[in-house]
């Protein structure tokens, strides 16, 4: 090794042990104690990306504890040369931080017959880890073994990313859940759930928004832990987070965007939180607002039909209660699993489900 080279790995090493004791005394007794603070973790990742941007070294040293895994975007590895590529994924190694393929040129090599080969290419290089999913293909359960095979025989990890990214080709629940099970099957590390630009795919609706029905009906066949939700828009991270806590996987956190997921695990609001989520335990508002509150944390999920049987209150004073709870980010609103027609209520959970 080089003087030259010797002083740059010397000086990440420097780095990334001043953000960390930084992160450690700048927080102690402020903010809640981080869960698995230590890497690698195993909840509460986060995930980036990265497209080859202008990258802010001295910044990104100091968000670098924060960062669990990088991915390189869709097909830039075949772009570059290896020395590049390779020098890339020893700056972020200097952080502790594990560097991925995407699931699009994993797709490429298999149509192409090549996987292998990508596999052996992919170690040589440095990737740790290499992302499988099925956007534009349609693999049987037989083809995954044998591209899982050749994966952990290159001597990588793997997760398999379930969901595709046309928004016009997009599974039903049911495929979803199978798919899902295919991959736990596979000892796929985390399931990536994919959300492409995070508008009308995957858990996400037209407008961005979460569709909690989708989410519950995931949850409810395996932990919350399994997945790692890709959530582009920071509006769907402080939903994620205000729904599970901060052990939550998020994926395709832009760069910008890693001390504001970081801020909100440990308890801090962001500008996106402010109505999707909120730190404050009890309501504001007039004794109807407290009184449903009381009511949704003593019983939930509960319907609207419930609430005024049990409150005995007008339903339109029940429906501004609602709503006023809803703007305070205290109350989460999702379509019934029995009856989709009918709306059902719960508290923003605090713990990990």
């Amino acid at each position: 090794m080089t003087l030259n080279a010797q002083y740059a790995t010397d000086n990440l090493e420097i780095c990334a042990e001043s953000a960390y004791i930084a992160y450690s005394n700048m927080l102690d007794g402020l903010a809640k104690n981080r869960l698995d603070a230590k890497k690698p973790r195993k909840e509460g990742l986060t995930c980036t990306i990265d497209k080859f941007q202008g990258l802010d070294r001295e910044n990104f040293a100091t968000i670098a504890p924060f960062v669990d895994v990088v991915k390189v975007y869709g097909a830039l590895p075949m772009l570059v040369s290896d020395e590049s590529l390779r020098k890339k994924i020893e700056y972020y190694h200097g952080f502790d931080i594990k560097v991925s393929t995407g699931s699009t040129i994993t797709e490429f090599a298999v149509v192409e017959s090549s996987l292998e080969r990508f596999a052996r290419e992919a170690a040589k290089v440095g990737f740790d880890m290499v992302e499988i999913g099925e956007s534009s293909i349609d693999l049987s359960i037989a083809q995954k073994k044998k591209i899982t095979e050749a994966v952990k025989a290159a001597g990588l990890e793997y997760q398999w990313k379930v969901g595709k990214k046309d928004p016009r080709h997009q599974l039903g629940i049911d495929d979803t859940l199978k798919k899902i099970d295919e991959a736990v099957k596979l000892d796929s590390k985390k399931v990536v759930i994919e959300a492409n630009e995070g508008y009308n795919v995957g858990i996400y609706d037209e407008k961005g928004l979460v569709k909690w029905s989708f989410v519950g009906a995931m949850t409810n066949e395996y932990p919350p832990s399994t997945f790692i939700f890709e959530a582009p828009l920071e509006s769907q991270q402080s939903a994620l987070m205000a729904e599970f806590g901060q052990r939550v996987n998020l994926a395709e956190v832009h760069p910008e965007a890693i001390a504001s997921v970081e801020s909100q695990r440990r308890g801090f609001l962001a500008k996106s939180a402010f109505g999707v989520s909120y730190i404050r335990k009890d309501p504001e508002g007039g004794p109807a607002s407290k009184f449903i509150y009381y009511i949704i944390r003593t019983k939930h999920p509960v319907e609207q039909g419930e609430l005024i049987s049990l409150s005995h209150l007008p339903r339109r004073t029940v429906q501004a209660a609602v709503d006023d709870l809803k703007r305070q980010g205290l109350i989460i609103e999702r379509s019934s699993l029995e009856d989709a027609r009918k709306k059902v209520y719960q508290p923003v959970q605090s713990e990990w489900l």
